[in-house]
This record gives C-alpha cells, structure tokens and sequence, in this order.
C-alpha cells in the first residue's frame, strides 16, 4: 500500500458521466448525469474532489448535489493499483448493518466504477454503474457485454493487497469459460497451486451460480462490465465481491474484495488478463 497515493493521482482530470441505476435482475433503470472533478493542488500533495449531479437530465442545470472535499491522504479501507484501479469497502462485514464495495478503473480517457450494496438483512439491496469520460476527449463507450465474449481460456497476472501492510503478492492466473448442456455455463480458474470448478445456469444477461453454500450472480451489463456478488450475505460464511470491465474485446480487469469467515476484510485483487483461446 505504499503507493496508494501515487497510484490514486492516476485518476486526476474532469470526468463527465453518468449514474446509472440497476435492477437486481439486470434491468437498466433511471441515469443521473454527473460531473466528477479530482484536481491535484500543492504539486498533488493536496487533491480536490468535487462530485456534480444533475437531477434535470442536462449538464447546463443547476446540479441537484454538489460535493467538495479536499484529501492530503487516502483511508485504509481503499486500495488503489498501478492503473489507478480502486476497490473500496469497509473493514467488517457486521449483522444488522448495511454493506457495501465501490470498484473504480481507468483506462486512457475512460473511467468506469460500480456501486454494490447489501441492507441490512444481508441481502443485495442496491447496484449502481457510472460510465466516465475524460472532459475534452472522443473516448466512447464500450458495447454491451455478452456471454459470448467471456467464452474462452483467458491468462494474466493478479496482484493482492493486504490492508496490514503484509507486502502484497503477486502470480498468474487461468480462467476457462465455456457452454456446457446448452443452457450452463462451466468456469475454471486456476492460480497458483488453486483450481476451483464452479457452474451456472444462463438466464439471459444473468450467470445463476447456485451449487454451493453461497448463492451469487453475475450480471452482464453496458460498457462491458459484469458484476458478480452473492445475493445474500451470510454469518459466519466467507465470501468475496467483484465487478469486472472489458477494456477491450481481448483484454479484461477485475477487481476482487475479499471477507473472512469472522466478516474481516483481508485482501483485495486486480487481476489483467488476456483471451488467448
């Protein structure tokens, strides 16, 4: 976590965007435009922050929120990687309090983050997509993912970091998709000395994974990103969160939180991988 700082500056500039409201089942609600500002003052050693939402649909209205705060640091709670790629939640997962992880990343003249939120039952309550466009630039849109897209094996490299400041870790990682029966879905990922094999039923835009202990989904959404969360969270019962973004029809990030059997956030994960097959 040493260069948190560092990497976080990474995602200075104007960008124009959108909140985008979606529905647990993959349904694209409402959008909000917004303007995020994140300028560096003091030779960076200062950032502002400055978030605009304009509930009248246009950038040109008077902004229906308009937030400002200045950091000369960043919390623990978030981490931010060589790209400028974040993952950001709370230490605990705790009974009868609400959850939640936002995930950001940036690519050239784009940034894209995603909102997960879970009440306060532990069920997933909430989620949230913004699309982000540096001020000035053409940068567009990446088109809708589909399933057909994931299929295949993809290879890259994963880097975990700690919250304790255990020096974090780095390997390689194998992920293979493909259709099985039809209307099912195999994965298997492989990093390290770690393999795991795991099936879902395909529904449309939705992944149903529901062999194991812990029910999860994932949502195939705009601007190829994906979501993947379990729809409830459970006492007692580790468990992980992670939003993915197809930057390009070969090339995938991922970002990855992880909980402990106690609720304890240990590590999060920004895996760069490539289709090659």
């Amino acid at each position: 976590m040493e260069n948190n700082w560092k990497n976080f500056l990474k995602n200075l500039g104007e960008w124009r965007g959108s909140f985008t409201r979606v529905s647990l089942e993959g349904e694209i609600l409402d959008s909000t435009p917004s303007i995020l500002t994140l300028e560096g003052l003091e030779d960076n050693q200062l950032v502002r922050f400055r978030l605009r939402r304009f509930a009248q649909g246009n950038y040109d209205s008077e902004p229906s929120q308009d937030y400002v705060q200045d950091y000369r640091s960043v919390g623990n709670q978030i981490i931010f990687f060589e790209t400028g790629a974040f993952s950001k939640g709370p230490f605990q997962f705790a009974p009868f309090s609400q959850f939640g992880a936002e995930y950001g990343f940036v690519a050239g003249d784009r940034r894209l983050r995603f909102v997960q939120l879970y009440d306060q039952e532990g069920n997933l309550s909430s989620l949230t997509l913004i699309r982000e466009f540096r001020q000035g630039s053409d940068a567009e849109e990446r088109p809708n993912l589909t399933l057909e897209q994931l299929l295949g094996t993809w290879e890259g490299t994963a880097q975990t970091v700690y919250p304790d400041w255990t020096p974090s870790e780095s390997f390689s990682t194998r992920l293979e998709i493909q259709k099985i029966n039809g209307d099912r879905l195999q994965q298997q990922l492989s990093f390290g000395e770690h393999k795991i094999t795991s099936t879902a039923h395909i529904d449309g835009n939705r992944l149903m994974f529901e062999d194991g202990a812990t029910h999860r989904q994932i949502l195939l959404l705009p601007d190829g990103t994906s979501t993947n969360a379990p729809l409830k969270l459970e006492l007692r019962t580790p468990f992980f969160v992670e939003v993915a973004w197809l930057v390009q029809p070969n090339e995938r990030q991922r970002l990855i939180r992880n909980y402990n059997e106690k609720g304890q956030w240990v590590h999060s994960t920004f895996v760069r991988e490539r289709k090659i097959a």
